[in-house]
């Protein structure tokens, strides 16, 4: 924007008034002398910020400026500038703010900039607050002064920023006012954003015919990944690129990139190669490096992530942006501590490219409800990959409400712009703002929370992990009574206004979800899904069904669907549960009872097999309490002690299909009353068989009535599918089976 001021002896006047005592008066009683200029070939979106500088100065004082281009701006006002100063350089990300000869200047590099500027102004010096959607603390007075002297600039580091969140997908103002991308994948191919080999080269369309396209692994080829030596496949890759980059023509990013799994190929072509570059991302670099020399104007986007996460040798081309993924780290501290090869594995990235892309983690994926104590990390990590060159970082975060949703959005938000603002300060603001008077208990809970993962340093906080994990570090249950005795307090304070009460119920649904799984497990005897009635019976917790109806109101006001991101609903949570209360407030003659297995358990569990009549149930994770059996079968003898009347046999399944645990084919129970000679009392065929449509995660019960028959032994037997078909990412590896508490009546 060029200076063309009208210097007359009134203006300089006005200067003298605006700018007594050492400040810039832009408001005074409600009224302004200073109007809005843009130049004369403004854009739209830079008009659009100038709209958004009067609006708030109108919301803070009541003042109403106008918005004039450089020819018709009066010679008798005190002047904003939007847009460029003459002769300066600013770079595409910069923001400058100044005052210089009575006058105020926004400017940014680019309209996106511009944007930015006007945001980080109306925060920095009009103190303006955006603490989620349609939730802002905007300052009142009749009067708006600028100390002087005045002369900001700032360049993000990070220049294209990235939480998973719908609360920045969903309302773009909000994005705006955070600095962040409106969408996970800001100029990708829609349809191409990440794990594409399988849209590249479909196994419904190729496999059958062409089996050679596809991974060698062992002494077959399964469709789990491509054979990145194949002419043919890279003739195809490159064909389908550039039917999508016609189709999506604004488009200039496409990913090329391994599917979800671990399954590379192992062909004497590309082991040769691998072997070479000392890393699976040898074969990946040098094919992707192939296709992005086809489409030199565009960026080929490929995954460092699990396998080809080691750098290779081969430097990737200038259009080859590497997304480096940090999906095995520990979360119970920062990376460069407990994740000492993923820090490494960038700082060998950064030898080999300046374009690289992030993509970190910052939730529990299998439970995002739980508390997942990892805020503490946030700064350190976004340092980590700021000071290593990371321009462009995407933290997946749950995408849909989550434990902490707008707290961690916001602070999230805040670090991938300034990541040197201190943490401890952006969550005093972020409680006291968003919470009122509630806000001071839920930053003790966040503080506590976080102070009892460090007093366990060998914890692996992990993404795919479970709050059960927990039940002896952050959650115990003297932990879990003082967590909720914080959020007693934080409800009482707000109890007057159902706006904030909402709130912070929504944020004790993660407190809340560990102590219902804390009663599933049992862990104390005030934790328990039942308690003894005193006459040999029992009945529900009460404190269960309490927190059950909480959260069954607090997540439909709030509508909060899902538990999980295998697509497991709130519903469908509340439902397991309730049938957990009814297999738990059973007479079951099992219970407590001696387990001996005949057929060997991996890991989960302790391996224990009295895990299966202990009365804890299992939960929608394979970590809460559940038997596993890699490859095999599950064959138990439960021994009831002496000879009774059985009537039922019921044992519930778990399925996870994406961490390769599925139902059991079918399972068969048997009775016996000598512990040699036993009888076949039903088999029970697996009602859901596994199919691509296959709900991903669920639990079944495989029940036998009607036995009506004395036995002191039962038998089960659960057949193990051995291994996933052929279509599945994690063929040609072992299946799960995963199996919990034995009911007998």
């Amino acid at each position: 924007m060029k200076r063309r001021v009208l210097i007359t002896l009134f203006v300089f006047c006005l200067v003298l008034n605006s700018c007594s005592d050492n400040s810039l008066q832009l408001v005074k009683n409600g009224k302004s002398d200073f109007e809005i200029v843009v130049d004369a070939g403004a854009t739209e979106r830079a008009i659009a910020s100038a709209k958004v500088l009067q609006s708030y100065i109108n919301k803070i004082s009541g003042a109403q400026l106008s918005i004039v281009d450089e020819s018709s701006q009066g010679a008798d006002r005190g002047k904003i500038f939007i847009g460029n100063i003459d002769d300066a350089e600013l770079g595409m990300h910069q923001i400058r703010i100044n005052v210089s000869d009575g006058n105020l200047y926004i400017h940014g590099g680019s309209d996106a900039a511009l944007n930015n500027a006007i945001y980080e102004f109306l925060e920095r010096y009009l103190d303006c607050k955006w603490y989620a959607p349609e939730v802002e603390e905007i300052p009142q007075s009749t009067s708006i002064a600028l100390a002087l002297p005045l002369d900001y600039s700032y360049t993000p580091e990070i220049t294209t920023r990235t939480v998973h969140s719908r609360l920045f997908y969903e309302n773009k103002d909000y994005a705006d006012q955070q600095k962040v991308t409106y969408e996970a994948f800001p100029h990708y191919v829609p349809i191409a954003r990440v794990h594409t080999f399988q849209r590249f080269v479909p196994e419904e369309t190729f496999f059958k015919v062409h089996p050679e396209y596809y991974a060698w692994r062992g002494d077959k080829r399964l469709p789990t990944q491509l054979c990145l030596t194949n002419d043919t496949v890279l003739g195809i890759v490159k064909d389908s690129v550039r039917a999508m980059f016609q189709r999506y023509p604004e488009a200039s990013v496409i990913s090329v990139s391994q599917d979800d799994n671990q399954q590379y190929c192992q062909c004497p072509n590309c082991s040769k190669i691998d072997e070479e570059e000392g890393s699976p991302a040898g074969t990946m670099i040098r094919f992707v490096n192939k296709v992005a020399e086809a489409f030199p104007d565009k960026t080929i986007s490929t995954l460092a992530y699990q396998h080809t996460r080691k750098p290779c040798k081969t430097h990737p081309v200038d259009n080859v942006l590497i997304t480096l993924c940090s999906i095995e780290c520990d979360r119970s501290g920062p990376i460069e501590e407990k994740c000492a090869d993923f820090a490494d594995d960038l700082k060998g990235w950064g030898k080999l490219t300046d374009n690289i892309r992030i993509w970190d983690y910052t939730t529990q994926f299998t439970n995002f409800m739980a508390p997942f104590p990892n805020i503490q990390t946030l700064k350190p990590n976004i340092e980590l990959f700021k000071d290593n060159g990371a321009k462009w970082v995407f933290e997946q975060h749950s995408n849909n409400p989550s434990e902490l949703f707008e707290l961690r959005s916001y602070i999230t938000a805040k670090l991938l712009w300034d990541p040197s603002l201190d943490l401890d300060a952006l969550l005093t603001e972020f409680t006291n703002g968003y919470y009122k008077e509630a806000g001071i208990y839920v930053k003790q809970y966040v503080d506590k929370i976080h102070a009892a993962l460090k007093k366990d340093p060998e914890f692996f906080l992990f993404l795919y992990g479970d709050p059960s994990q927990a039940f002896d570090s952050y959650l115990s249950a003297n932990l879990l009574k003082e967590y909720s005795a914080l959020f007693d307090k934080a409800e009482k304070e707000v109890a007057d206004s159902p706006e904030l009460l909402l709130r912070v119920r929504t944020a004790r649904l993660g407190v809340d979800y560990a102590v219902l799984e804390a009663c599933r497990k049992g862990i104390s005897n005030e934790y328990t899904l039942v308690v003894n009635t005193g006459d040999d019976g029992v009945q529900v917790n009460p404190m269960v069904n309490g927190i059950l109806k909480k959260l069954k109101e607090t997540t439909k006001a709030g509508n909060i669907t899902l538990m999980n991101e295998m697509g497991f609903t709130v519903s469908e949570y509340l439902g397991t549960y309730s049938k957990a209360l009814q297999v738990a407030s059973q007479p079951n003659k099992a219970l407590g009872k001696k387990v001996t297995l005949l057929s060997k358990p991996k890991k989960y569990a302790n391996e224990d097999p009295q895990v299966l009549t202990d009365g804890a149930l299992g939960g929608n994770g394979f970590y809460a309490n559940w038997l596993g059996f890699e490859g095999n079968d599950l064959e138990a003898i439960v021994d009831l002690g002496h000879v009774q009347r059985i009537n039922m046999v019921s044992m519930a399944f778990l399925q996870v299909t994406n961490h390769v645990v599925f139902y059991p084919t079918h399972v068969t129970y048997y009775g016996a009353t000598d512990n040699k000679k036993f009888v076949a009392l039903g088999t029970v065929e697996n009602k859901a068989p596994l199919t691509k449509n296959s709900k991903v995660n669920d639990i079944q019960y495989f029940d036998v009535n009607d036995i009506d028959k004395e036995f002191r032994y039962i038998k089960i037997k659960a057949k193990n599918m051995a291994s996933p078909p052929y279509w599945h990412h994690a063929a040609g590896t072992p299946s799960w089976i995963f199996a919990d508490e034995i009911l007998i009546n």
